[in-house]
């Protein structure tokens, strides 16, 4: 039986703040934005790609400080095409970080250990790596 993880909840103080945020500069897809009655609103949104979604949302998420979430880890093929993606559209990223030594031979000296880091508007944190054999 295989089990795949679908969603994380992203806890955030400003629902529209977030969206833009992970919509416009981020480019994630705004898969629905749903609001349930005078209390309860979900946004899910995707990463390009990704099998696993994010959710924000008030009143039917579960109640977590905002910011409260690190480590979350996004993969992509090419680091630095990432992180001048992220520079271009104004997400505050750090310069790519080569954290250890690949385990194996690989096709890229950055492959598994190229890292950018960056943060939300509320201070969930998140990492993103560079494996190329994931394309």
């Amino acid at each position: 039986m295989n089990w795949t993880l679908e969603v994380v909840i992203v806890p955030v103080t400003d629902l529209d703040r977030a969206k833009k945020f992970y919509a416009e500069q981020l480019g994630f897809v705004v898969d629905h934005d749903t609001v349930i009655g005078d209390e309860a609103r979900i946004i899910q949104l995707t990463p390009p790609g990704s099998g696993c979604s994010i959710v924000i949302g008030k009143g039917a998420v579960p109640d977590m400080p905002p910011g409260s979430l690190k480590g979350l880890q996004l993969v992509v093929p090419d680091i630095e095409r990432a992180h001048a993606e992220l520079v271009e559209r104004g997400v505050e990223v750090s310069d790519v970080q080569v954290l250890g030594a690949s385990p194996s031979p690989t096709p890229h000296p950055l492959d598994n250990v190229g890292f950018v880091f960056f943060t939300d508007p509320d201070g969930n944190a998140w990492a993103v790596q560079q494996i190329s054999s994931r394309a």
